[in-house]
């Protein structure tokens, strides 16, 4: 039996990729031999009483009163980890078989402390880096910075933060990653050794409604039946290519005015919608959707656009490739891995020594082209549902994760 404490915390990465990770674990996990609590840290609610939920346990713990203003920022928060363990020690009675699993790159020092009152295994999984939140699939720029003395305080900071990851990883027992992109990184720029990392892609439960009728929810939206819809999902930054996105639109209105935009997610709207001014009219921003709307635009859409540049991974490509929509991709990090030839298009990330871009012309021509070839786009959606019944599905997930757990003491030993 494997006692597993999986960290959380409350952060905006958890309303995407992580607490979406953390979800789609704990309901593989349910009804499995692993005794599976949620550590929930900086939690908005006050108490830190346990709870169970459908054979999960959840522990919650505040966020540390506000310092000083002189206070070390970095003082502050080692002790706040320090008082964590220390009040994990007086509540994890049995400690057989006992694996914590961390899911941010910041937990060096919570690390630390686990190992000094543990008797366990510690893993990571790696689902993003500070580095590629800003200077995304650029590799050659990240290894020109980390490897001399940085001239700025922009490559000062990314420095810092990849020092502070590599030596978070270094610590643990193991290490998850998401893709075959994100292990030959950890493998050759954070030099970890390879037999102490693990791939295995995320994965998600079939929500797809196959009898959904397209024409009431087209209705219910206010969409006209013949109207094209693009959809976008995601935060609304830079990172995501928004402003790549916008233009490209910007020239397929011109030969298909009756399109429509919708950009479901919540980040920075003013920049954007200053930029689409002039086609305001034909892009919806919906906010940040709960899932069961999300999955009704993915239901109306004919195609989904995700013009990214960096991914770890790409759950909303694997939601779009669910629903059946053809998809039409930048060939960035790991997203490359999960959007194949036989159900999307893909525009290649142009690479320049302090940036990268996108080809918007290209980009739009891709889209344009799914639009006047709706049996190809339609080929493509029914391959990206294929692909994500036997590679993404919340059961595969599940099972390699049991897998993986079983063996991780062996690992650990003979790694």
């Amino acid at each position: 039996m494997v006692n597993l404490y999986i960290f959380n915390e409350t952060s905006q990465a958890a309303v995407y990729g992580i607490g979406t990770y953390i979800r789609e674990l704990t309901t593989a996990l349910n009804d499995s031999d692993i005794n599976v609590c949620i550590v929930h840290l900086r939690s908005e609610k006050p108490d830190e009483e346990p709870e169970e939920t459908v054979g999960i346990h959840y522990w919650r713990f505040p966020p540390p009163i506000n310092p000083p203003a002189s206070s070390d920022w970095n003082t502050q928060n080692d002790l706040y980890y320090r008082n964590i363990v220390y009040l994990l020690r007086l509540q994890i009675k049995n400690t057989d078989n006992l694996v914590f699993q961390l899911n941010y790159n910041k937990s060096g020092k919570l690390a630390e402390e686990l190992r000094k009152s543990f008797d366990c295994r510690i893993v990571s999984v790696v689902h993003y880096l500070a580095w590629g939140l800003s200077v995304y699939d650029n590799q050659q720029r990240l290894r020109s910075i980390v490897n001399k003395e940085p001239p700025d305080g922009f490559a000062k900071n990314l420095k810092k933060s990849f020092q502070e990851e590599k030596s978070l990883y270094a610590k643990l027992d193991h290490v998850i990653c998401l893709s075959n992109y994100m292990h030959e990184i950890l493998c050759r720029d954070y030099e970890l050794d390879a037999a102490k990392i693990s791939v295995i892609p995320n994965g998600l439960k079939d929500t797809a409604n196959t009898m959904s009728k397209n024409k009431l929810l087209r209705k219910k939206w206010k969409i006209p039946d013949r109207e094209k819809i693009l959809l976008f999902a995601g935060r609304i930054d830079e990172a995501k290519g928004m402003g790549y996105l916008i233009k490209a639109y910007r020239e397929v209105l011109e030969k298909y005015p009756n399109s429509r935009l919708i950009i479901a997610g919540n980040g920075n709207y003013d920049t954007y919608m200053q930029k689409a001014n002039d086609i305001c009219t034909k892009i919806t921003f919906t906010g940040l959707l709960e899932k069961t709307k999300l999955h009704e635009w993915y239901q109306m859409a004919d195609i989904g656009v995700l013009p990214s540049l960096f991914e770890t991974f790409g759950y909303v490509a694997v939601e779009m490739m669910m629903h059946g929509l053809p998809v039409v991709a930048t060939a960035t990090s790991g997203l490359n891995e999960v959007v194949d030839d036989t159900c999307g298009l893909k525009v290649p990330i142009i690479e320049q020594s302090d940036s990268v871009e996108i080809d918007t012309d290209l980009l739009a021509e891709k889209i344009m082209y799914l639009l006047q070839h709706p049996d190809k786009a339609r080929k493509m959606g029914e391959n990206g549902r294929k692909r994500y019944v036997s590679m993404y599905t919340s059961e595969i997930f599940g099972q390699n994760m049991l897998n993986f757990y079983h063996s991780l003491f062996k690992i650990c030993k003979t790694g």
